[in-house]
């Protein structure tokens, strides 16, 4: 015969004089240092396009693009792993300055539209 499974009941909340009280913190309300709200996404996002460039995040995101592209080399085209390691270091050094100017042009253009929309 199978088990029979017991569900599993909610306490009885009621104290002496009737009273049902709410789940959670029902002591004092939290300060406003408490309470804080973490910022949505949009915010998140916002708060990351301020903050400069730098040559670590510009070496991480080639570094991502060189293993794709040692293994799209090895494994689609064929290359030996000598040779595809070989070009794969030769555009890790095109990538990493590449990335690093892309991202300042683009910090800088940033900096300028919000210069000129809060001027206006």
């Amino acid at each position: 015969m199978a088990q029979q499974t017991k569900r599993r009941r909610t306490k009885h909340r009621g104290n002496a004089a009737g009273m049902v009280e709410q789940r959670g913190r029902t002591g004092r309300k939290p300060t406003a240092s408490e309470s804080k709200k973490k910022p949505t996404a949009s915010q998140r996002r916002a708060n990351r396009f301020d903050q400069p460039p730098s040559w670590r995040s510009a070496f991480n995101r080639a570094l991502v693009a060189i293993v794709f592209f040692a293994f799209l080399l090895i494994l689609i085209f064929k290359q030996p792993a000598a040779q595809a390691a070989m070009l794969s270091a030769f555009m890790l050094l095109i990538y990493i300055p590449m990335g690093y100017y892309t991202d300042m042009f683009l910090y800088k253009r940033r900096q300028r539209q919000k210069a000129e929309g809060k001027a206006k």
